[in-house]
């Protein structure tokens, strides 16, 4: 099946209760098929695991009596081991998880209030969270000190609160976005990206690139420049946007709806276009705040989580 095959359709596969309050985010463990993890407003996160016998999805465990606040942000390590997770009490939480087990291996402290989101480097040797003190942290993992964390960096270059830090998927390039209606990129030396989507409460996403082969030479700052904007979709806030492997754009709403994109493969003069895949209408009951895909591409699976308390498990398929 192509992405532009036509009849494609957003089929709801599960739905995973338990939590107690709004879900905010979705995780899928990179290294384990079938593993996800969700993080809510009920103070816990919660571990699914999908069963290779009847192919269904279960809680497998609850993380919880660590974080006093919401749970706002969680992430996986590149190895699946490790998952961090950053809530409203200040505090970031990294746990190691087991086949019947997790323990709590450290606690970050630092933030003044509230941390509202987390992210691994690819290698999974550095951390990096944002909060509402308007400052972005680096944390290096010390192996040899029972995987104990360091700081290595306080960045503080937004004027107001800093809602999101995501990592590039394979060098240490870190985009932060803020309430002060801009996205900064920190890097080291020789480091480079590609293309990214963003999103907004002006009801548009925005889709960025650079020049790679610029970069690569050598020639030191290359800008990164805004060549798309899908707007006239949502009717509310967007929360969340998440480009698959294979070119699809899945985002999630305050219109609870989800809506996936792909290239209209009709780049016009002024630059390359995207059209509407899918709309699915009433995905959740309530908004949308995560929507991720699942590593492995070939499956097409995607999760959302919402304030109806809702995990849900889709997949893109063709109807009939």
């Amino acid at each position: 099946m192509k992405v532009m095959d036509k009849n494609l359709g957003l089929e709801e596969v599960q739905k995973l209760e338990g939590h107690t309050d709004r879900v905010w985010n979705v995780a899928w463990n990179p290294a384990a098929d079938g593993v996800i993890a969700s993080c809510s407003a009920d103070k816990t996160v919660r571990i699914w695991e999908q069963s290779s016998l009847t192919r269904s999805w279960t809680c497998k465990a609850v993380l919880e009596g660590v974080h006093t606040r919401s749970v706002k942000s969680l992430a996986w390590s590149p190895c699946g081991k490790l998952l961090a997770t950053a809530s409203f009490d200040g505090t970031t939480c990294v746990w190691e998880i087991f086949a019947t087990d997790s323990e709590t291996v450290s606690v970050l402290r630092g933030h003044e209030s509230e941390v509202k989101s987390v992210s691994w480097n690819a290698s999974g040797s550095l951390l990096a969270t944002c909060g509402r003190d308007k400052s972005v942290w680096i944390w290096e993992i010390l192996p040899e000190e029972d995987d104990e964390f360091d700081t290595i960096a306080v960045l503080t270059g937004h004027s107001e609160d800093v809602k999101m830090v995501l990592w590039h998927p394979t060098m240490d390039v870190l985009f932060s976005c803020s309430y002060d209606n801009t996205i900064k990129i920190w890097c080291s030396e020789d480091e480079d990206g590609d293309k990214m989507v963003t999103c907004s409460d002006d009801l548009a996403m925005k889709i960025w690139k650079t020049d790679i082969s610029r970069m690569q030479s050598g020639e030191g700052y290359v800008p990164w420049t805004h060549v798309c904007t899908l707007s006239g979709f949502h009717d509310r806030t967007i929360y969340s946007v998440h480009w698959s492997r294979d070119g699809v754009i899945a985002s999630g709403a305050g219109d609870d709806t989800i809506q996936l994109f792909v290239d209209s493969d009709c780049d016009s003069v002024d630059g390359p276009s995207y059209k509407l895949l899918v709309k699915k209408e009433k995905a959740h009951e309530m908004d949308v705040n995560s929507v991720q895909w699942a590593p492995d591409k070939e499956r097409r699976l995607l999760a959302s989580a919402s304030d109806d308390k809702m995990v849900k498990i889709w997949k893109l398929a063709s109807e009939p």
